[in-house]
């Protein structure tokens, strides 16, 4: 027994969250009645979740209230990076939709979630969610305003003494160890995710929308694997794909079963880490990532809005579409501030071609049926892009010293 703690504890953490992504597959399939091994699952997510406000708090708070003047953190050129991806993504996903059109089968299904009146509403709940009291932020996980009150306090803590700046790096240093010991029980977590998903939902419970989810699938992996290493190849001048694979090998697999932005933030702030990259720009642009840098939510956006545009045999010319794709961009930039996320911003985009809320939010119907495998690639996706693009601003700005 001492032989097989000693060579677990050796290898990496990527192998043991294989191993426990294979143990969680085999034990959903063959023993689907143990129901008590996705607890652990919920209990890893739990913790991620709960860690994850006080750190970005503590971080960022930390790194300005030590921020010296002159310093560069290249958040300039993440910001204008996060945007880029996320629109590249929505154009990709509308020529994804042109040259292989989908339709989907439009049923009485809604769901009782009410979706925003418009973008002008996405974009009202993200501008008051930045005066959020700062209490009920963090206990709300409402990122923005952590952001806002931890810029705030970072600011302020600047003109306080060299022993309370002290106190406020020690509670950051504490809260990441904190977040390393959870981290480390991520085999654990994974494979009651991994058991939890294949005992509840099988894996034929998605063949229905198996060509819809295949087009969703194929397209966020372009973007992955085609659009984002060739933005970053632009900025860095250098092969993109040993960066680009190590993001989603450490940030992307756990995003996946995660399935969610928030909980993976502890996740990306140690891979910058790692990487070796400033901690003034990631404390600050990881979470912010998680709010702003939303590709695979766009290609959601536009790919489920044209299904169905298909389906009710609406013409499209292209200037539509290339409009469609400034919507969804800037819309998924609020979807983490929406319960239902990226999918209840689909009646949004449907507005546009004059579709009514009852039938879009058919269409938000199926994306739940095939929510299982759509968001957890749109999570990885987007969580893997938060630390490319910030390695990526940070190895540009190098280059041109």
């Amino acid at each position: 027994m001492k032989r097989i703690i000693r060579a677990w504890n050796k290898a990496s953490l990527i192998k043991r969250i294989l191993i426990g992504m294979l143990l969680g597959a085999s034990l959903g399939l063959l023993f689907p009645s143990l129901s008590g091994l996705g607890i652990l699952g919920d209990l890893f997510v739990g913790g991620l979740k709960a860690i994850a406000p006080v750190l970005v708090f503590t971080l960022v708070a930390n790194a300005l209230s030590q921020h010296q003047k002159g310093q560069d953190t290249n958040m300039k050129t993440v910001i204008f990076l996060y945007l880029l991806g996320t629109f590249a993504a929505a154009l990709l996903a509308v020529l994804a939709s042109f040259l292989f059109p989908v339709q989907i089968t439009l049923s009485s299904a809604s769901t009782e979630i009410a979706p925003p009146d418009g973008i002008g509403q996405v974009l009202s709940n993200l501008l008051l969610n930045l005066v959020d009291n700062p209490l009920n932020a963090i206990v709300q996980a409402n990122y923005i305003g952590i952001l806002s009150w931890a810029v705030v306090f970072g600011l302020a803590m600047r003109e306080a003494s060299k022993n309370s700046k002290e106190l406020l790096k020690t509670m950051a240093d504490v809260t990441s160890k904190i977040v390393e010991w959870i981290i480390n029980l991520a085999p654990f977590g994974i494979m009651g995710l991994v058991f939890k998903t294949i005992s509840d939902k099988g894996i034929t419970s998605l063949a229905n929308y198996g060509i819809l989810l295949g087009l969703l699938v194929a397209t966020m992996a372009f973007v992955a694997l085609v659009i984002n290493p060739l933005i970053a190849f632009l900025f860095m001048r250098k092969n993109p794909y040993p960066l680009v694979f190590k993001c989603l090998r450490v940030s992307g697999i756990t995003a996946f079963f995660t399935r969610s932005s928030a909980a993976n933030i502890p996740v990306n702030m140690k891979l910058c880490q790692d990487l070796g990259l400033n901690p003034d720009t990631y404390s600050v642009s990881i979470p912010l990532g998680s709010t702003i840098n939303m590709a695979g939510a766009a290609v959601t956006i536009n790919i489920l809005t044209l299904a169905a545009v298909n389906t009710l045999g609406i013409p499209v010319d292209f200037g539509t579409a290339f409009v469609l794709s400034v919507v969804a961009a800037i819309s998924a930039c609020g979807a983490s501030g929406i319960a239902g996320g990226s999918l209840l911003l689909i009646p949004v985009a449907c507005s546009l071609f004059g579709i009514s809320n009852d039938l879009a939010m058919q269409v938000v119907g199926v994306g739940f049926v095939i929510g299982v495998v759509q968001d957890s690639c749109e999570t990885a996706l987007n969580s893997s892009t938060d630390v490319l693009f910030t390695a990526v601003a940070e190895y540009a700005s190098a280059r041109k010293k």
